[in-house]
């Protein structure tokens, strides 16, 4: 009896530990990303701008799909849509099918942090590669994708973790 609870918090103790780690590995990769665009001219860019970004894309849409993409409420998609545009990463423009509306569209200051996003992404996945292996981190890769569905692959943490 006692070696059947004794197992039962090892399970327990496992069973936390691995989104804790998940998220830590996360974590990590997203400071890093940050000290290096603050390094590159994007000082106060945080993670919520980088969803933000995404969210807002290649062609632009309204704010209201901004907080849609991001799971957020209009309120709060504004304040982040208004945040970005006092960074310089995004503007308002006219939309040209619908004059009553106005689409949030990426500065190239914008496009400029997203794509050296990007590249840091890559150098860090390399710096992991060289510190764990590169095959060990393809089979970290393959694993998650065998388990995380691919409709999770989204922009809307900011809702999701309640923001």
């Amino acid at each position: 009896m006692v070696d059947e609870k004794v197992n039962q918090v090892d399970e327990f103790v496992n069973g936390w530990e691995l989104p804790v780690l998940l998220f830590g590995g996360f974590r990590t990769l997203v400071d890093a990303l940050h000290v290096r665009l603050a390094a590159e001219g994007h000082p106060d860019a945080r993670p919520v701008h980088g969803f933000a970004m995404q969210a807002i894309g290649a062609g632009g849409v309204t704010a209201t799909e901004v907080g849609r993409r991001l799971g957020v409420s209009k309120q709060a998609a504004g304040k982040t849509v208004d945040r970005l545009i006092a960074l310089g990463y995004a503007e308002r423009a006219d939309d040209t099918h619908d004059a009553r509306r106005k689409i949030v569209r990426l500065t190239p200051r914008g496009r400029d942090c997203l794509a050296r996003s990007a590249r840091i992404f890559d150098d860090l996945r390399a710096s992991w590669a060289a510190r764990l292996g590169s095959s060990r981190v393809t089979d970290i890769e393959d694993a998650l994708r065998a388990v995380v569905p691919a409709d999770a692959l989204r922009v809307d943490a900011p809702g999701w973790m309640g923001t």
